[in-house]
């Protein structure tokens, strides 16, 4: 059995979520928000320093449009053109980074100059923590979170796994019967519309997903999981 290992993931709300136990956890993690300025959605995420450069690889961009400092990060802009053919129409989505020492941050705007991003930014109160990026939107300008951030991390030998807050909303979803009572809560087994299985943990305040890698069969998720402690941290 492999050394029991424990890692802290901060997702951009602010949850820490703790992952302990005798798996491989040393992949990094995302986190995933939308939040609401002046009325509209936008999604942001955050991750290692390589998500940056790899969502620029990923939509073609090698150089970006400006840079600044902001926030103790480093602040980046690209726009880019592209057609899109629902709309019949062409979009000229900005893509923005904010590097910090340990993390990066991205999110796309459309129609936007700098200073559309800067007045975006500026209300969400962008912070690096030594275990993830925090937002702390300024209620009082209206900026709002729309949900609670997710974290997903995948783990090798198990699945990916996606955390968040429990809500109302997630134990709504719960179905009539118990579920297999593990360390962490209650695990419950669904299937995707593809018909492969996923599992469902609800913890105390916590609610996971996990999506079975290709290779770990889902007879073996619920001792797996049984060996994993999940929970938030803060």
């Amino acid at each position: 059995m492999a050394q029991s290992a424990a890692v802290e993931h901060r997702a951009l709300d602010g949850v820490a979520y703790h992952l302990a136990g005798p798996l491989d956890l040393t992949e990094p993690a995302t986190s995933v928000v939308e939040v609401a300025v002046d009325g509209r959605l936008h999604e942001f995420t955050a991750g290692p320093p390589g998500l940056a450069d790899a969502v620029a690889d990923s939509l073609g961009i090698s150089e970006f449009d400006s840079e600044l400092s902001f926030r103790g990060g480093t602040l980046r802009t690209a726009t880019t053109s592209e057609y899109d053919g629902q709309a019949q129409q062409v979009e000229n989505p900005t893509l923005v980074v904010w590097q910090g020492r340990r993390f990066s941050l991205v999110t796309r705007i459309y129609r936007a100059r700098l200073a559309d991003v800067l007045a975006l930014l500026r209300p969400l109160g962008i912070a690096e923590h030594q275990d993830g990026i925090v937002l702390a939107p300024d209620t009082a300008v209206g900026a709002r979170w729309a949900r609670p951030a997710t974290v997903i991390k995948e783990v090798p030998g198990l699945g990916l796994i996606e955390m968040s807050r429990r809500t109302r909303e997630h134990t709504a979803q719960l179905p009539p019967w118990e579920g297999a009572s593990v360390r962490s809560g209650e695990l419950f087994r669904d299937s995707l519309s593809d018909g492969n299985p996923f599992f469902v943990l609800s913890g105390p305040e916590l609610w996971a997903t996990i999506v079975p890698l290709a290779g770990t069969t889902a007879e073996r998720v619920p001792a797996l999981v049984g060996g994993l402690e999940l929970r938030t941290a803060g």
